[in-house]
């Protein structure tokens, strides 16, 4: 595979030949494909999709339930257990909140230290709507859950437990196959956060047997706005609504409303088919590509900048030893410098990473520090990019007057 010519691929990085973009964890680059494909919707199949009897509104009623069944073949699924959505967030809120009819007081909902914001306010809220409780599953110093520390979390009051799959900050990879075992051992659902693992490797949501999956289409060389939610179907039958409106009903009288069927029932109002059009599109490009080619050269590139970090003074990486642990992600602090100076002195280099507490701030305060750097790599960075972070992060304590 050639991997510089990949690069070609991604106008914003072909027309920025001295930029390096290292924030791909929040969102990705996208190829000229999906840039296209979104354009080829608008200008040929513009119309309210699932609403008009007219051959243009069909039209685009095909585009959109192709996408969907792309996005389904993509992850082991039946494109009637796809939802789509906004991005990640909504689909965990929209489990969230349809879910919260099986919590009572004295249940229990399973999380761990290491969730994005979007998998823990929407447990936390229904908790507290509930009067369920919200346990917090801790990780160790190289940011893993052992079965040991999993069962011991989960009991028989536990309802329902909700895992990221790869972290955002620390980059390990949860054994959610084995976890989502042990949740249904104990009769609970399990639903697994991927906007950090569809991107990055290939995801079988029959495989790994979740019951629910979410993921953001802006991470995976997609358009921001669209994403999806994988979930079982008869579980997805069962669950209420959780936006009302236009499209999402089935008969409407002054007294009461019933529902259309499975995944229409979830998505009220206008749906944004452009970007799933796009989005299928770009499954196509991963396709393409090849996931496993595209894991293959990630991991070498994590190999690579483990080493090249390791080698920079005074920088402590957060988390594992082990740099296929990291799947792409490096948070880091520098001794002595704050790590929104650490951005914005890249950034005066021409390199982009993130600095802050990267919507993790429990994960952050049970590891001890307020604030990290963090630079995520995709398919399409190159050595001679982590060479350039490296080389002036060496630089950053000098250029803060610490004279080294």
């Amino acid at each position: 595979m050639d991997w510089n010519k990949i690069r070609s691929d991604f106008p914003l990085i072909a027309n920025n030949p001295d930029l390096v973009y290292l924030d791909s964890a929040a969102t990705s680059q996208r190829p000229a494909s999906v840039l296209e494909a979104e354009k080829v919707f608008y200008e040929n199949y513009n119309a309210n999709p699932l609403r008009g009897l007219y051959d243009l509104s069909q039209k685009a009623t095909e585009c959109y339930e192709d996408a969907r069944a792309n996005v389904a073949k993509f992850i082991g699924a039946k494109p009637e257990e796809i939802v789509f959505t906004r991005n990640a967030s909504e689909s965990l809120n929209l489990v969230a909140f349809c879910l919260s009819s099986l919590l009572s007081a004295g249940d229990e909902v399973v999380i761990t230290v290491m969730e994005h914001h979007s998998n823990i306010i929407p447990w936390q809220q229904a908790c507290k709507h509930t009067g369920a409780t919200l346990k917090f599953i801790e990780c160790d110093d190289e940011g893993l859950i052992s079965e040991d520390v999993f069962r011991s979390a989960v009991t028989d009051k536990t309802k329902i437990v909700s895992m990221v799959h790869v972290s955002n900050v620390l980059g390990v990879k949860n054994d959610v196959k084995l976890f989502a075992k042990i949740a249904h051992e104990v009769g609970a659902l399990f639903v697994c956060d991927g906007a950090q693992s569809v991107p990055h490797m290939a995801v079988d949501v029959k495989d790994l047997d979740v019951d629910f999956l979410s993921f953001s289409g802006h991470k995976m060389g997609a358009p921001m706005g669209i994403g999806a939610l994988y979930g079982k179907y008869e579980l997805l039958n069962k669950m209420p609504p959780f936006l009302t409106g236009g499209e999402m009903i089935e008969f409407v009288t002054r007294e009461d409303a019933t529902w259309a069927e499975v995944p229409h029932k979830f998505e009220a109002g206008t749906v944004n088919a452009g970007g799933a059009y796009a989005l299928s599109a770009a499954i196509d490009y991963y396709n393409k590509v090849g996931i496993d080619n595209i894991a293959a050269r990630e991991d070498e590139l994590s190999v690579y900048a483990y080493k090249a970090l390791s080698d920079v003074p005074y920088l402590h990486i957060i988390g594992s030893t082990d740099p296929l642990q990291h799947h792409g992600i490096f948070a880091f602090t520098l001794e002595g410098v704050h790590p929104h100076d650490i951005a914005e002195i890249l950034n005066a280099d021409n390199i982009c990473i993130r600095a802050g507490h990267h919507c993790a701030q429990p994960l952050l305060q049970f590891i001890g520090v307020n604030s990290a750097a963090r630079a995520s790599i995709m398919f399409y960075n190159t050595e001679e990019e982590i060479d350039k972070l490296a080389d002036s992060l060496k630089t950053i304590r000098r250029r803060m007057g610490y004279g080294e």
